[in-house]
């Protein structure tokens, strides 16, 4: 499938020789626990695809990010869904990096998750029913020189293999509220543990299990407040990362989908407009895709780049799974009892409405937006 492929070409442009190392582990071997995929992901310098070449980064634009999640979903989906939280935090450092908040050090850290493939987790969004997207799990309290966290996130992708854990932390204010502040975590840092959580077969690769924090310090060089007023509008900050998180977690499963229909391409048991119809829905969520990419690109994060970019990822999500289904129906019954990987990827897809915001939590905010008020996240 050409767009496929010119997805996979920009891979390998920026990550030589990942998705052909990729291409030799079987599909249900790279989504099994203790896979390979993040280790290959270290090996072709994968940390580094977002970071500016400013701090010796890859310097992958967010168009090209969205056709390497891409071509990485179509192939190892537990792997895409995986590091998209890597780069997203990543994403949200840099920015940082590059504000009038910057503590000074992130321009070191950045070097160092290029020159060294280190692994960002990230802590921050939960993935509970009625839990609000800027409402975090984790606490933290002032201490000497830094904070000490508790808390847990669950799910936390890379759990087992993470470097750094990016988080939010509500801590407390003398007037009696909260206010919350953006952390950078040592993997290994005292008081870090992991426990069993993700129970299902479907992206189990990903590591996606419990991270406990208990009185972990950390300096108060990692940490920065994070402004967000009482009716839930965020900063600058936050809606570069939530557009970068959104942006990301939707090409994954844009890849996932187009491996499926790349399926129904290659069995040459389907009728041109049928294979028409497929390719349409998948290329309407590569091109919504890309033009928030192009918002990022530009530099446009205000509110409505904001709303714009949760649109995008709703639709993105229709088309994902209106697309899965019909290659599935093309497929036929015999693809889908012979090959796993047809099940499997179909079952995939449909993760992408878990991940944050819900559009149960966030429909009302949305409709609110489009009748002309501010976009509004609690």
């Amino acid at each position: 499938m050409r767009t496929l492929d010119d997805a996979r070409a920009v891979c390998e442009t920026h990550l030589p020789g990942l998705y052909a190392a990729l291409d030799e582990v079987p599909l249900l071997e790279l989504e099994r626990r203790g896979n390979p995929g993040l280790e290959l992901f270290r090996k072709h310098g994968g940390p580094a695809l977002v970071i500016p070449k400013a701090y010796s980064g890859l310097g992958a634009t967010p168009t090209e990010a969205v056709r390497v999640m891409r071509a990485i979903g179509s192939r190892a989906p537990s792997l895409s869904v995986a590091t998209a939280m890597h780069h997203f935090s990543v994403a949200t450092l840099f920015t940082l990096a590059d504000s009038l908040r910057s503590q000074g050090t992130e321009w070191a850290i950045l070097e160092g998750i290029a020159a060294q493939n280190l692994l960002v987790a990230s802590g921050f969004a939960e993935g509970r029913p009625g839990q609000g997207i800027l409402s975090p799990a984790v606490r933290a309290q002032r201490a000497e020189r830094g904070y000490l966290v508790n808390g847990a996130k669950k799910p936390c992708s890379m759990a087992h293999s993470m470097d750094m854990l990016s988080a939010s932390a509500a801590v407390p204010t003398e007037d009696g509220g909260v206010e919350m502040i953006l952390l950078l975590i040592p993997g290994k840092s005292q008081g870090i543990s992991t426990h069993p959580f993700w129970a299902s077969d479907v992206l189990a690769g990903a590591e996606s299990d419990e991270v406990r924090l208990a009185d972990v310090f950390v300096d108060e060089r990692l940490a920065t407040r994070a402004e967000v007023d009482d009716q839930g509008v965020v900063d600058e900050l936050q809606t570069v990362g939530f557009m970068w998180f959104e942006l990301l977690i939707s090409s994954c499963y844009l890849g996932m989908a187009s491996g499926l229909v790349e399926r129904a391409f290659t069995a040459g048991r389907s009728s041109g407009q049928t294979l028409a119809e497929l390719g349409v829905r998948l290329e309407t969520a590569a091109v919504l895709l890309e033009s928030v990419a192009r918002l990022l690109e530009a530099g446009v994060s205000d509110n409505n780049a904001l709303a714009t970019t949760l649109i995008a990822r709703y639709a993105v999500q229709d088309a994902v799974n209106d697309a899965a289904a019909k290659a599935v129906e093309a497929l036929g019954g015999v693809a889908f009892i012979s090959a796993p990987e047809v099940a499997y990827l179909s079952s995939a897809t449909r993760c992408l409405a878990f991940h944050p915001p819900s559009r149960s939590s966030s429909s009302e905010a949305l409709a609110r937006s489009l009748a002309g008020d501010v976009l509004r996240l609690n």
